[in-house]
């Protein structure tokens, strides 16, 4: 009877095996890649699974960061860029799935300076931003020639005849939360950041805005990867265009992006 017992203990979860495996595959994280901007909108949009559906973990830091990670083979689903160029980058090198690929949102950037600041200025060209940095102060942004939110302030200020007094003057950061937090400190008087990152951090506040006409279209495409083999990724690229996504990006600061739309 033991044996008899043993076999059909056996045979059970030889059947059960496959059943077993699906679950596990159904029930698999989804892992997204995303700028650091993103943080606050999509971590709400990411709340409140519903009992059996994939979890989401996400990855936040530079999209350039992110772009050489997936690069190198790291295991992501889903990458959402602050830029064009960082998903053009994983395109041109077969990382993501043509078919997939469209643009989500738009932002803004602007100067920003901590909350108790007198800054002002008014951002026309050969404005003297110099002077409200004070004889020591940088301006802090990100990676001028990497990440998004410092290569669209780089052009902004450039734009604005402003670069050659502030170039030599950059407080340079690994991305755009990191920007954030040098101002937020107290570290630099004024700093470059997305508009919605200003409004996710009480101890900032916007000085101005920079004329959308200095820099190129600030666009976040999003992607499915090209190595996923998650199929939850296809699902949770149409959550982020569901109208409950759409209310959340735009609480936050976010322009949503028609599905169709393009950008030069």
């Amino acid at each position: 009877m033991r044996i008899l017992a043993a076999l059909l203990l056996g045979l059970g979860l030889l059947f059960n095996a496959p059943a077993q495996a699906q679950a596990q595959a159904q029930a698999q994280d989804l892992l997204v890649f995303a700028a650091a901007s993103l943080k606050n909108a999509l971590d709400e949009i990411n709340q409140g699974q519903a009992p059996g559906q994939a979890g989401v973990k996400v990855s936040y830091a530079a999209s350039s960061a992110l772009a050489r990670q997936v690069e190198a083979g790291a295991p992501a689903d889903v990458f959402i860029s602050a830029d064009l160029d960082w998903m053009d980058y994983l395109q041109q090198r077969n990382l993501v799935r043509n078919a997939t690929r469209t643009n989500l949102l738009g932002n803004r950037i602007s100067l920003i300076a901590p909350a108790d600041s007198k800054a002002a200025i008014t951002l026309g060209s050969n404005a003297n931003l110099a002077a409200l940095l004070g004889a020591d102060g940088r301006l802090a942004m990100g990676d001028v020639a990497a990440v998004p939110a410092g290569k669209y302030g780089k052009a902004a200020l450039e734009a604005l005849n402003i670069w050659p007094q502030v170039g030599n003057r950059i407080a340079q950061a690994e991305n755009v939360r990191a920007a954030l937090a040098l101002v937020a400190r107290g570290e630099a008087p004024l700093g470059i950041v997305y508009r919605t990152d200003a409004a996710s951090e009480p101890k900032v506040r916007v000085v101005t805005d920079f004329p959308e006409n200095t820099h190129p279209p600030i666009v976040y495409p999003a992607a499915i990867l090209a190595a996923s083999k998650n199929d939850a990724a296809a699902a949770y690229m149409a959550r982020l265009r569901s109208p409950a996504a759409a209310a959340i990006f735009a609480r936050h600061g976010f322009a949503m992006l028609p599905a169709d739309a393009k950008i030069n």
